[in-house]
């Protein structure tokens, strides 16, 4: 038997009505976080915040649509095709224009093992 797993982003586990797609749980990676996130036209809820408690790193990238990425006082636009980087000590933001965006969002921490937070197991509740 291999050891293969294959899904479309509408069969991932998500907590919220499709908004926050549990990628990471519900395919059984185990060494990096992540998830795909479906943010409306005109979204400007994502909290703004750093991860320099837990030293993870993200990358993101548009799968579709675009997006802001919000560091400090610099703007990014994110299409696909544009991947960024942000280091656990920046805070950031993505917020959406006219469009709706979907988002791949992939985290860890280097040099360490992956541990991933409890909100982002298959069936858990998202933080308040």
């Amino acid at each position: 038997m291999s050891d293969v797993t294959v899904m479309r982003i509408d069969e991932f586990d998500t907590p919220n009505g499709g908004g926050f797609c549990r990628a990471r749980a519900s395919l059984g990676v185990t060494a990096f976080g992540m998830q795909v996130e479906q943010f409306p036209p005109n979204f400007l809820h994502h909290p703004e915040h750093d991860h320099a408690d837990d030293g993870q790193e993200e990358v993101y990238t548009v799968l579709s649509g675009s997006a802001t990425l919000r560091v400090g006082d610099r703007e990014h636009r994110l299409v696909p095709g544009v991947f960024a980087r942000v280091g656990p000590g920046e805070r950031r933001q993505i917020t959406t224009g006219s469009e709706p965006a979907q988002l791949l969002a992939i985290g860890g921490t280097p040099g360490q093992s992956y541990t991933p937070p409890a909100f982002s197991e298959i069936g858990v509740a998202l933080p308040g």
